[in-house]
């Protein structure tokens, strides 16, 4: 079944446009790829990409919608990735990236359009792990904004941490468990560090 990629709120895209038009923003990313690309530059695939910042013991977490992640196409394929960043004012462009997670977004996207249900696909970071995930949200019409279910998958990317298999498919509810357990115990009960 098709994903159902939800769509970016248009100050996020607009800031990317703008961006992508400034040579002094392409200079200053510092992205080989996107320096030296070879026709237009088009952002595409919107993916909103939240945080996790608490994993409770019970398995209850804690997200927070922080940025639009898009990918840079040029030609047949991505050779960058910007990001946008939620301000006072708005959706604001915050960098411009390559690097692996852009290759191994794309392969797990790949994947995740051949199953049998729809997902609306996110991006899922865990900063404590140094963890990124393909985030398959089950409820295709939900906000950007929604929480996990226990029945989500989450895909680890690569590279994943030690011990978690990168492009393999978890549901939340058994995934959760594992991050609990590498996750520091302040940090899982809340408590100031």
């Amino acid at each position: 079944m098709p994903l159902r990629v939800p769509q970016a709120p248009a100050p996020a895209l607009r800031s990317v446009l703008t961006a992508l038009s400034s040579p002094t923003a392409v200079r200053e990313a510092r992205t080989p790829a996107l320096l030296g690309a070879q026709g237009p530059a088009t952002p595409e695939l919107p993916l909103p990409v939240h945080v996790l910042d608490r994993v409770a013991a019970q398995g209850v977490t804690a997200t927070r919608l922080t940025g639009w992640r898009f990918h840079i196409r040029c030609g047949d394929r991505a050779v960058a990735a910007a990001e946008t960043m939620l301000t006072a004012d708005g959706w604001a462009f915050s960098h411009f990236f390559e690097g692996p997670y852009v290759t191994s977004t794309e392969r797990a996207l790949r994947q995740a359009d051949l199953m049998p249900q729809s997902y609306q696909p996110r991006l899922l970071s865990v900063p404590e792990l140094y963890m990124l995930t393909l985030w398959l949200h089950g409820d295709c019409a939900a906000d950007a904004a929604a929480g996990p279910a226990a029945t989500d998958l989450l895909v680890p990317l690569a590279p994943a941490p030690p011990g978690i298999a990168a492009h393999v498919p978890h549901r939340v509810a058994e995934l959760l468990p594992v991050l609990t357990h590498r996750m520091t115990p302040t940090r899982l009960l809340g408590s100031p560090a």
